[in-house]
């Protein structure tokens, strides 16, 4: 389970009920999101993956914070909030990978909070983070498709390319498994490789051939071809300024998207949808804490 965001997308900066939402959804992204290796002894890479967004920031230290200033090492790169609990219960996992891994691998830790600087400076210094920590800027976190879940970590190899992403608190031996394979190490895994059809970046979900939530069985190849097209050329109509497609995948749980995408299998195959689809937009989801 993914530690989702269940309110519309990227009204920046975070209010204080996404706050309340996100951390009555901590406990159990925590408890279904941790695993091992994927597969047990396998790990996946994607098969062309694109180079990692540059940004360029200032870390709390004031210092200058960029990909390039991590080059030629592998990158783990962190999105989380100081407010978020799987976020905190795995900056130990990262501390210790960072310090057995130091010359060759670098942790960059961006964080989402509307907080002030000194707050998340005081964090940093209780949990003795020993990796560099910036403040994501609105640019960054579109840059890197929004930042549906936390924490979200990118795995950036050392020719500066995302090779995956995962969502939710993770088993260390995960990253532990991929840093070792990108570096060439020995590791008691498989490595396999899969094309991007959005699962990293939004960008490529026109290469989707099925989406979250959405039932193409009974419709022809061509049928299904067509439906693919209209899904990636009309965007939904929630606020997200994704195509339909990339909603989908950013956000199952969006009614917009889910309707809009019923009713053209519906118009592509001839048989009328269901009686009782609405398009209106729902009253935003906010947990209670």
């Amino acid at each position: 389970m993914n530690f989702r965001l269940q309110t519309r997308r990227l009204r920046l900066p975070f209010t204080l009920g996404l706050r309340l939402a996100l951390a009555a959804l901590s406990l159990a992204a925590s408890e279904a999101s941790a695993q091992t290796p994927q597969g047990g002894n396998v790990i996946r890479f994607v098969r062309n993956p694109d180079a990692a967004p540059e940004f360029k920031l200032d870390a709390l230290d004031g210092k200058p914070l960029s990909l390039a200033t991590a080059q030629g090492k592998v990158v783990l790169l962190n999105f989380w909030a100081t407010w978020c609990g799987p976020c905190r219960a795995e900056i130990p996992d990262l501390i210790a990978l960072q310090q057995k891994y130091k010359d060759q691998l670098q942790i960059i830790g961006l964080t989402v909070d509307d907080d002030d600087v000194a707050t998340i400076k005081q964090v940093v210094a209780e949990e003795h983070i020993n990796y560099p920590v910036a403040m994501a800027s609105p640019e960054v976190r579109l840059q890197y498709g929004g930042i549906a879940a936390l924490p979200t970590v990118f795995v950036v190899d050392a020719q500066g390319h995302v090779v995956q992403k995962h969502e939710g608190l993770r088993d260390p031996a995960l990253y532990e498994t991929e840093i070792r394979a990108l570096l060439g190490l020995p590791i008691d895994a498989r490595v396999e490789t899969f094309e991007d059809t959005g699962q990293v970046f939004l960008a490529h979900a026109d290469r989707a051939s099925e989406l979250p939530g959405v039932d193409l069985s009974k419709l022809t190849a061509e049928q299904k071809q067509v439906a693919l097209h209209k899904f990636n050329a009309e965007g939904c109509t929630c606020g997200c300024k994704f195509t339909l497609a990339q909603c989908r995948i950013y956000d199952r749980n969006c009614p917009i998207s889910k309707s809009r995408t019923q009713k053209i299998i519906a118009e592509v195959s001839g048989v009328p949808p269901r009686k009782g689809t609405s398009e209106k937009s729902p009253a935003p989801n906010v947990a209670s804490p």
